[in-house]
């Protein structure tokens, strides 16, 4: 069988992209590794929760249940993407890797560990969050050291006793940082000096605040966008901030280099830590992507709203793929309703 369209990937981006494709007549079927929808938020860290309301953290078509002011936790938006799933009956292919994908012709070939699957348009939907990056200077530290990337940790009983630094200085960094600043003494590595926004303002998210005033409709290469963008993302919510003031969570300059149990910092002081926390983010890996013309110099992905320049082929869920939401849940239904609509417009 020729798929009209194979999905790889159903995290958020996969399931809205077969929001749209159930409405049509196209045959098509959503690839995963996991076992299970979800799993990629259920095996982040325990604590997680998210800094968008349940009212802007719903996909097209069915909105979160509970109280539409209050933050989902990991596990209640995992849930949510298997009911997503499970209410529009998508087709689903779970607990399989693709080994490699090509075209042939006009049709893609997308190699897993026990099949060859055929399809006239692939999208790409596997996220932003594929492999850990780790500074290649985290091999100096002694063996003692205690060393998680932010997708390994789950909790504080990780930990061994003695100081923690967190490196990084995004959302979870400082979550991380707050969370563990309750039972050990703990330091934050920033580049840069921390932006913090409120969670609310005057009784509403600052979502609502950020939709009101054409922010979240802000595209990649408006001049808001390329602000916002350059300015990287805040801190949301006050929690570290208030860590930070009363010397609970204390702030270090940039990490430079390390050697045995020692870090030392951009401004040229050191310290000694007994475990450390990379909460550097992570980097896309599309080597299996065996299309070499799908890239510009240097390796950079090539493509414009998630339309690349090989015929039938997109991507979905990329950062500032379009907008400030392309990679968030509250708005790359968006995106995947312009993709639909492009590959409709070719059928």
């Amino acid at each position: 069988m020729i798929y009209d369209v194979v999905v790889l990937g159903a995290g958020q981006a996969g399931l809205s992209m077969g929001y749209y494709l159930k409405n049509s007549s196209l045959s098509f079927l959503i690839i995963d590794n996991s076992e299970r929808i979800g799993d990629v938020w259920r095996k982040r860290y325990d604590s997680l929760t998210l800094f968008t309301p349940s009212s802007y953290s719903s996909l097209h078509g069915l909105a979160m249940e509970g109280n539409p002011i209050e933050f989902p936790t990991k596990d209640e938006i995992a849930d949510y993407l298997e009911r997503y799933a499970n209410n529009f009956n998508l087709p689903l292919l779970l607990n399989t890797e693709v080994k490699k994908i090509h075209k042939e012709d006009t049709i893609f070939k997308i190699t897993t560990e026990c099949d060859i699957l055929e399809a006239k348009n692939v999208v790409i939907a596997t996220g932003s969050f594929q492999y850990p990056r780790i500074p290649s200077l985290s091999e100096d530290i002694s063996e003692e050291v205690v060393q998680l990337h932010s997708s390994q940790y789950k909790n504080p009983s990780q930990l061994k006793e003695g100081s923690v630094i967190v490196v990084g200085g995004g959302n979870s960094g400082s979550q991380i940082a707050s969370e563990i600043s309750q039972s050990h003494e703990t330091y934050l590595s920033v580049g840069q000096n921390l932006r913090f926004l409120p969670l609310n303002l005057a009784n509403k998210s600052i979502f609502w605040w950020f939709d009101k005033i054409g922010i979240l409709k802000a595209s990649s290469s408006s001049f808001i966008g390329r602000r916002i963008q350059n300015l990287g993302d805040p801190i949301f919510g006050y929690d570290l901030k208030d860590k930070v003031k009363n010397g609970t969570v204390q702030i270090k300059n940039r990490t430079v280099s390390v050697k045995g149990h020692t870090i030392t910092f951009e401004d040229q002081t050191s310290l000694d830590v007994h475990n450390i926390i990379w909460a550097t983010g992570f980097i896309p890996d599309y080597s299996w992507i065996d299309i070499p013309s799908l890239y510009e110099e240097k390796g950079k992905l090539q493509h414009n709203r998630g339309i690349t320049n090989i015929d039938g082929l997109y991507f979905l869920g990329l950062p500032w793929q379009h907008r400030r939401g392309s990679a968030l849940l509250l708005g790359v239904g968006n995106d995947a309703k312009y993709l639909y609509q492009f590959i409709m417009s070719k059928n």
